[in-house]
């Protein structure tokens, strides 16, 4: 019921933000997504991730007929562009065959195939879109919230040492290949989450059913969910606010040589019209959490391979030590994002189970430690950098609790199985 009512939506909400697009003066989904088809992808990975995505729901040799047609259009239309002068960029080739295997499964199949072929075309496209989505919302956060409360989050990121200035000289002193790494990481995060999913989804073709859960949904309802506090929390980062990137109207250029001075009077800081207000919470931090918590076990109990295990820690450390280190997040972001992801995951986890007392405190618990930490940032900011052991203390606790509360109930004394399950055809009589 939530995947069509999510499906059915989806035209709407573009058609209503290409509108707002429209009138503030920047490109909407529509006309990105237009750039998809015909013209120069914004996204290179992107298109390719949504393409793969949709492969999970198609036989072995239309895969292949797919992925040869994606890779021969890219090619063709690269080319051209290399022609005209323009960087020969790729991701039309994804869409187009993504949006073939759509139509040719509703026009010309019936039955399983058509309907396996169907949901995986839907979360594909619906992965592209809500990349399209989250590029518009991001502007809408810049008019809508002209100040940003980065003073606030700053002191409150003294209760945890200032980890983003910590960071951001280590990873000076580490030097540009450590650097291009988590860079990758950081801007590949679909990538990674389109890896997992494949994983999860492996089955579909062969079996005609779909788990009941799967890191897509957390992926999508966390992209709904978490956006939404940026316009409630605007806050733009140290190497905004308090760095060279201010445009002029940063504290001043302290990111990552010297951590500001605390000031008892902290106030609202007007900003420019061009830096995202996207901060609060960590998006990249749910989202790689996610990721991490998907590596590591299937839905039926059967463990990750070790590849993918060790694939999702790595992910979720690099995307933390990047979101830190590169000046874009203050630790106290990255503990609100990792609260917005176990409680999104424990709402949408284990839906058989159905809504009893233990989903709902746990559901109630996550969404009253966000809030009382978000409080905590905006109204006890000053007390927090005064006492910041105690501060960080509570702050991390209140994390911790959420967590273990969290492994207690979904993974805590939950049968494990090694290998797979050996499928043994029936005896004949």
């Amino acid at each position: 019921m939530w995947f069509g009512a999510a499906v059915a939506a989806v035209p709407v909400l573009l058609i209503v933000l290409q509108v707002i697009a429209a009138q503030q003066g920047f490109e909407g989904p529509l006309a990105s997504l237009w750039k998809d088809y015909a013209g120069t992808p914004k996204s290179m990975s992107v298109p390719w991730a949504g393409l793969v995505l949709a492969l999970v729901g198609i036989s072995k040799q239309r895969r292949i007929i797919a992925l040869s047609a994606a890779i021969a259009i890219d090619l063709v239309c690269a080319g051209l562009r290399l022609l005209a002068g323009d960087p020969p960029t790729v991701g039309n080739g994804p869409v187009i065959v993504l949006t073939a295997i759509a139509l040719i499964a509703w026009l010309r199949w019936s039955g399983v195939e058509r309907r396996n072929a169907l949901h995986a075309a839907a979360l594909g496209a619906l992965l592209i879109l809500a990349t399209k989505v989250g590029d518009v919302w991001l502007h809408v956060t810049v008019v809508t919230r002209p100040e940003v409360l980065d003073e606030y989050v700053m002191l409150a990121d003294h209760a945890l040492g200032d980890p983003s200035w910590v960071l951001g000289r280590v990873l000076d002193a580490l030097g540009p290949v450590v650097y291009a790494v988590l860079h990758w990481v950081y801007i590949e995060l679909p990538v990674a989450a389109i890896v997992v999913a494949v994983w999860q989804l492996r089955r579909v073709v062969s079996t005609g059913q779909w788990p009941t859960h799967f890191l897509v949904r957390t992926f999508l309802v966390l992209g709904l969910i978490g956006p939404v506090v940026y316009v409630l929390f605007p806050v733009v980062g140290p190497m905004f606010a308090f760095g060279p990137d201010g445009h002029g109207l940063q504290v001043g250029n302290y990111w990552p040589g010297m951590v500001p001075p605390i000031d008892r009077d902290p106030t609202a800081l007007p900003f420019d019209a061009a830096t995202p207000r996207n901060c609060m919470p960590s998006m990249h931090t749910a989202w790689a959490l996610s990721v991490f918590i998907h590596t590591r076990r299937d839905t039926d109990g059967i463990r990750a391979p070790a590849w993918l295990r060790w694939g999702g820690a790595f992910w979720l450390v690099a995307t933390l030590v990047a979101t830190l280190g590169f000046g874009y997040h203050y630790g106290v972001d990255l503990v609100a994002g990792a609260v917005l992801c176990l409680t999104v995951e424990s709402a949408l986890r284990e839906p058989e189970r159905g809504w009893g007392w233990f989903r709902i405190r746990l559901v109630g618990a996550g969404v009253t430690v966000l809030a009382a930490l978000l409080l905590s940032y905006r109204y006890l900011a000053v007390p927090m950098a005064e006492y910041p052991a105690l501060a960080g203390t509570v702050v991390l606790a209140l994390l911790a609790g959420i967590a273990a509360a969290f492994h207690a109930t979904w993974f805590a004394g939950q049968r494990e199985v090694v290998a797979e399950p050996i499928e043994v055809e029936p005896a004949t009589p």
